[in-house]
């Protein structure tokens, strides 16, 4: 009992009397740093003010967020640490059948009505085993990804009855560095060894990461007809059918998974952006409209959500209900930093469509918008430069895309900002830009390299990391201006302000290129470069 007292629980409870009826449970268990929070809003300020061990979350919050969407937000946005437990709290038996495949699962389900004593046992079965991950999950979240997984190879001995869940864990470090033949190889076992679904998702998961989608969806496919309620498999067979360029086939698979989970934000938001670029107007306003109205009460809304129902609306010929949502979106956002340049994209639909010359005005409003780094979308950014053409604006269009083509962390972005000029007869012209987008990136890098060649390591740092700014969704810049930094500790001597930005590059790089190998060279050299000058391992 003495340990559970030094634990720091959140309890997510609408209703009072339920709310003190589970307190006095904790209680009784031991628990006395326990704080309380009604809806997924008040939670939020909480989870973001402190460190918390266990968040015991009631599914039905009442208005506004539900506590799957709650947790979705808390995972997605990285607002609690690996450590954190998120327990899920529902009389709803058939919700966990549903979503218990989710990625974004809970750790555990409590069931109404259930007992001190019960509550006790999840606990602590919960608390045991992430004591056992915990020193993996530290070296995780500092981005030591090479210790990690060593750590998860003398964890699996020491724990044999966690001896999946590590194997678990090894394979999803293997695709983070990159390593996703490594990472198939572990799910095959598993695959073997017990023939869980999750690991089956694997194997297709590491087979796409590699670019055999055709393998990928074949197992996918099998995937959701043996266990019908696994969701995750369902958005992976989408996110194949689409990289394979069968959008109507990755609409329906979504169409389905919404069926039977209709909660995901996510997913519904996939739908509506699918059924939208496959001329399914129905099912693009039907999802859009989802997810306005779902994210109506979460700190992470997004305005391009309404941009892409007023694109909808305005195509099916509403341009008075798409004025609605324009109203809609100054209301409630009025401080998002992307809200006047999504303004400005939705009324230039509209304009568009009466053919009204204001268009002109509104797009180059958000053109000149779209300049400052506010998280604009790719898909926002290609649908703007789409309207500039339509209205003769190709110097406008022409800017938007050169910095989609500077930014591209894919080709199927490159692909479509070419497509939009070949469908709006301008094909020569998007061939130029693919052109010069590559060569200036060629041209940046190659003057930092030589700087570097030239003994001038200040330099090559200066360079790349102006490179940096103006490209900072182009993993090839990034990872070539994280290793300036590294380049220029290893000749000149350890400075903290370098070592810091050299770990963010080598950060942002894995996110914008997990599978790519280079960034694992990287932080390795970082780690020997820490060790060379002495330097303690930094926690960040």
């Amino acid at each position: 009992m003495s340990a559970l007292a030094d634990i720091r629980v959140l309890l997510v409870e609408p209703q009072s009397g339920m709310r003190a009826s589970i307190h006095n449970m904790l209680t009784l268990c031991g628990i006395t740093k326990i704080e309380h929070a009604i809806s997924a809003g008040t939670a939020l300020g909480a989870i973001q003010s402190r460190t918390l061990d266990l968040i015991l979350c009631e599914y039905d919050l009442g208005i506004g967020q539900d506590g799957q969407q709650l947790l979705e937000d808390v995972r997605h946005h990285k607002l609690i640490p690996l450590s954190t437990l998120f327990f899920m709290v529902t009389a709803e038996r058939g919700y966990e059948k549903v979503v218990s495949a989710a990625e974004l699962a809970p750790n555990d389900y409590l069931l109404k009505p259930f007992t001190a004593s019960n509550l006790l046992l999840r606990v602590n079965r919960a608390l045991e085993k992430r004591a056992a991950f915990l020193p993996i999950y530290e070296l995780i979240e500092t981005g030591d990804l090479i210790n990690a997984l060593a750590a998860c190879n003398r964890a699996e001995e020491m724990h044999s009855r966690y001896a999946v869940d590590f194997m678990r864990l090894r394979a999803e470090l293997h695709v983070m560095l990159g390593e996703a033949n490594q990472a198939e190889l572990l799910y095959k076992h598993v695959v073997d060894s017990n023939g869980v679904d999750w690991a089956r998702l694997g194997v297709a998961k590491s087979m796409y990461l590699q670019g055999r989608h055709q393998e990928a969806g074949q197992a996918l496919q099998a995937l959701v007809l043996h266990n019908t309620l696994f969701m995750d498999a369902y958005d992976w067979l989408a996110k194949n059918h689409e990289a394979s360029g069968q959008l109507p086939s990755a609409k329906d698979v979504l169409s389905t998974a919404v069926g039977i989970s209709p909660h995901s934000v996510r997913r519904l938001r996939k739908l509506g952006q699918i059924a939208l670029e496959t001329g399914d107007l129905d099912s693009a306003e039907k999802s859009f409209k989802k997810v306005v109205s779902k994210v109506r009460f979460s700190d992470f809304r997004d305005p391009e959500d309404h941009v892409m129902l007023v694109h909808a609306l305005v195509q099916k010929g509403d341009s008075a209900q798409a004025r609605s949502v324009v109203r809609e979106l100054e209301k409630t956002m009025p401080k998002q930093i992307k809200m006047a340049v999504c303004k400005a994209i939705s009324t230039a639909y509209i304009h568009g469509k009466n053919n009204d010359p204001r268009v002109t005005e509104e797009l180059a409003a958000a053109v000149m918008g779209s300049r400052e780094n506010i998280g604009l979308s790719t898909r926002m950014k290609l649908g703007l430069a789409k309207s500039c053409l339509e209205n003769n604006l190709d110097e406008q269009a022409s800017e938007v895309i050169l910095d989609v083509m500077r930014n591209s962390t894919n080709h199927v972005d490159m692909e479509r900002a070419v497509t939009i000029f070949e469908q709006a007869g301008r094909g020569e012209l998007g061939q130029k830009l693919v052109k010069q987008s590559r060569q200036e990136v060629m041209d940046m890098v190659a003057a930092g390299v030589q700087k570097a060649k030239q003994g001038d390591y200040a330099g090559s740092v200066e360079l790349m990391s102006i490179a940096a700014k103006q490209m900072p969704d182009n993993p090839q810049v990034i990872m070539n201006a994280a290793l300036a930094y590294l380049k220029c500790l290893e000749h000149t001597g350890w400075q903290q302000n370098l070592g810091d930005k050299a770990r963010s590059l080598i950060d942002a790089a894995r996110l914008l290129d997990p599978t790519n190998t280079r960034i694992h060279a990287m932080r390795a050299l970082y780690d020997e470069l820490q060790v060379k000058y002495g330097i303690q391992r930094s926690f960040i």
